[in-house]
């Protein structure tokens, strides 16, 4: 089932339906939590207010329809608008996505000030949709990075964007330390000022990790120019290789030979090119074109997870999971009530 609602019409809704249902925290009245709509759903928003220009939310909702076995989704129809605040948003479970990103569990993504463009945003109901976003004001990231000319530093320069410039936009996959960090903010044991400062020291911390991340980024991009063509070339038929022998992929140093590459080379200049390693590439690969076979629903889990790749089924589902949020079995099932 699929729920689509314009951006003012999910507003209104919001506001009729949501009323502060409580403050867990007696002695702070910027934290309060909000119940979500009947309508579309159960669960809760909590907001902190940390300080000025820097909150934190807490998202913890299921959708409608997904209590009683039923699959569901909410298409929201956003109308151009100006994006003033900085958004990092990082995902436990469910899955959000729209025109320029779709993000699921273990993921995150980040979204700079701008334009935000006209465009649909769909959530799903895959398990529990559980997220923490952090929400910073320009002015706040420039009091921590500008220099004294009051300029940010050029990797984050691109954070920053004219209202008709669309804004920036970067998704990835949460490394081990975020994942711990934010799941320490969904865990905090403190109250009052002991909350408020482990909390806003939690969120910095997660904005210092995403600022490493951009550098990384830009130094790996930087070097990406320094490569020859040649050298990007042989690096593309190495992935061409990977992709074209799922069932039966080579060793590294087979897939060095293939390439006329040393396994030093490759390694580094995969990473470079694709952002990750040869075979983690492979293996998320095969998981997507596993989603692909089980969009089409003609054929068994144990028949997909043979064609792409997958000796042990076991093995196969735990992955599917972790990726997806649901066994494949599940996704399976769930895709064909949807039709």
């Amino acid at each position: 089932m699929t729920i689509t609602l314009s951006q003012q019409a999910f507003d209104e809704l919001f506001q009729e339906m949501v009323e502060p249902s409580q403050h867990p925290d007696p002695n702070d009245a910027l934290d309060v939590v909000y119940k979500y709509p009947r309508r579309l759903g159960q669960g809760y928003w909590r907001k902190i207010e940390l300080r000025q220009g820097l909150e934190l939310i807490i998202g913890n909702l299921q959708m409608r329809d997904a209590c009683g076995g039923r699959s569901h989704r909410m298409v929201i129809l956003q109308p151009e608008q100006e994006h003033e605040w900085l958004e990092y948003h990082f995902h436990f479970s469910g899955e959000h996505g729209d025109e320029y990103r779709t993000i699921g569990g273990g993921e995150y993504s980040f979204v700079g000030s701008g334009l935000d463009p006209k465009q649909t945003s769909d959530c799903s109901d895959k398990n529990s949709f559980l997220e923490v976003i952090i929400y910073m004001q320009p002015e706040l990231l420039y009091s921590f990075a500008a220099n004294q000319q009051g300029q940010l530093p050029q990797v984050l320069q691109p954070w920053i964007r004219q209202s008709h410039q669309t804004y920036y936009c970067r998704c990835g996959t949460a490394t081990p330390a975020m994942r711990t960090v934010a799941r320490q903010i969904i865990q905090c044991p403190y109250q009052g000022i002991a909350k408020r400062l482990y909390l806003e020291g939690k969120a910095l911390e997660l904005m210092g990790m995403l600022v490493a991340q951009e550098m990384e980024i830009e130094d790996g991009n930087n070097h990406l120019h320094t490569l020859k063509p040649d050298l990007v070339e042989r690096i593309y038929h190495a992935r061409d290789i990977l992709l074209k022998r799922l069932n039966n992929p080579p060793s590294f140093m087979e897939l060095s030979r293939a390439v006329g590459l040393n396994d030093y080379l490759l390694k580094q200049g995969f990473r470079q090119v694709f952002g990750t390693t040869a075979f983690s590439y492979l293996h998320h690969y095969r998981l997507e074109q596993a989603r692909q076979l089980l969009d089409a629903g003609d054929m068994k889990v144990s028949e997909i997870a043979n064609i792409v790749g997958f000796v042990s089924h076991s093995y196969f589902t735990a992955a599917y999971r972790k990726k997806f949020g649901l066994c494949p079995k599940q996704y399976q099932i769930q895709q064909k009530k949807s039709v």
